[in-house]
């Protein structure tokens, strides 16, 4: 597979990096990414019990990935997080190396991270936030598409318009994600002109992923139109369509306001539909391109798909 500054800039041997799931990127499936030959990421709420301590639990994964393999990870800091600053201590302290931040202006913690010797990749969805982000200093922009699970930009850029407008706009290597499943996203991203892909809801059905049975077959059932968004208007949440997302669906078409739904949705349900497997009490967040993904198998049948296909393709093209 073709080598980019994004390659250099990790210390992986392919462009491709398991997004940040935020409770589910735990130390054993980031490990096994890594293993792989990409890039695994942990999050500070991955598995964690509900009254659990992110802290706490971001110290596990760090010091259990480190067990489980040699090779470069990364760990997923949302910035909107109340505690974000303590988490940013925290991979200071433990010597991480590859920092991804999102949901937030990462100049606040731009300064200590890069003078730990902290790689930061931050998380953008428009031209403006990636020139931002260049100027706080981060190595790399993962521009995300409308077509990507969880929280989305609020413009619903689709990735196709998006990748190659960041591109033209920045000097620092482009990581596309949002929608990304299969080698032909990988090819389709690379001619756009950006140099790695972000994978999310492919790592969702894996074998290592600790996703509830119900929530992976949820998935690998789902065609192309069983996906929403909701919260458009505040805060864009692409997810499966269930009866939970009908129900907010319906409010904010009643007029409810955000608050009043914020109180309905409550705290931590995407973790009751995610980790519990009630896909109805919460956000079973789920790419556009769900519909590609017809199977729950090992990361690492991931990867030998994606780059055995990524070569067909190529010989292809090349015909």
């Amino acid at each position: 597979m073709l080598k980019t500054r994004v390659n250099s800039l990790l210390g992986a041997h392919y462009a491709i990096i398991q997004g940040g799931m935020l409770w589910l990127a735990t130390a054993e499936l980031a490990g096994a990414v890594s293993n792989a030959g990409g890039l695994g990421v942990v999050s500070p709420l991955a598995g964690m019990e509900k009254k659990g301590d992110p802290t706490i639990n971001l110290t596990h994964h760090i010091i259990k990935i480190k067990d489980l393999t040699r090779r470069p990870f990364g760990v997923n800091i949302p910035l909107d997080l109340p505690y974000a600053g303590a988490l940013i201590d925290l991979t200071i302290r433990h010597g991480v190396d590859i920092v991804i931040t999102s949901a937030g202006n990462p100049q606040r913690y731009s300064g200590r991270l890069k003078a730990a010797g902290i790689t930061l990749l931050h998380v953008v969805s428009s031209v403006r936030q990636a020139l931002k982000a260049v100027a706080c200093g981060v190595d790399a922009v993962v521009a995300e598409g409308v077509e990507a699970a969880a929280h989305t930009g609020i413009d619903e850029l689709p990735l196709l318009a998006l990748i190659p407008q960041v591109v033209d706009a920045v000097p620092i290597p482009v990581i596309a994600a949002g929608g990304i499943v299969d080698a032909r996203g990988v090819v389709a991203a690379l001619a756009l002109g950006a140099e790695g892909v972000q994978l999310g809801t492919r790592f969702v059905a894996v074998e290592e992923n600790e996703a509830h049975l119900n929530y992976k077959r949820a998935i690998t059932r789902a065609g192309d139109t069983d996906t929403v968004v909701m919260g458009r208007d505040t805060r864009p949440t692409r997810c499966l369509k269930t009866e939970f997302t009908e129900t907010i669906l319906a409010l904010e078409r009643a007029g409810t306001n955000e608050a009043a739904i914020r109180d309905f949705i409550g705290y931590r349900t995407n973790r009751d539909a995610q980790l519990d497997g009630d896909l109805n009490a919460g956000e079973a967040y789920c790419g556009a391109s769900a519909g590609l993904i017809k199977d729950i198998v090992t990361v690492q049948k991931v990867f030998d798909r994606l780059v055995e296909g990524y070569a067909s393709i190529l010989k292809q093209l090349s015909k």
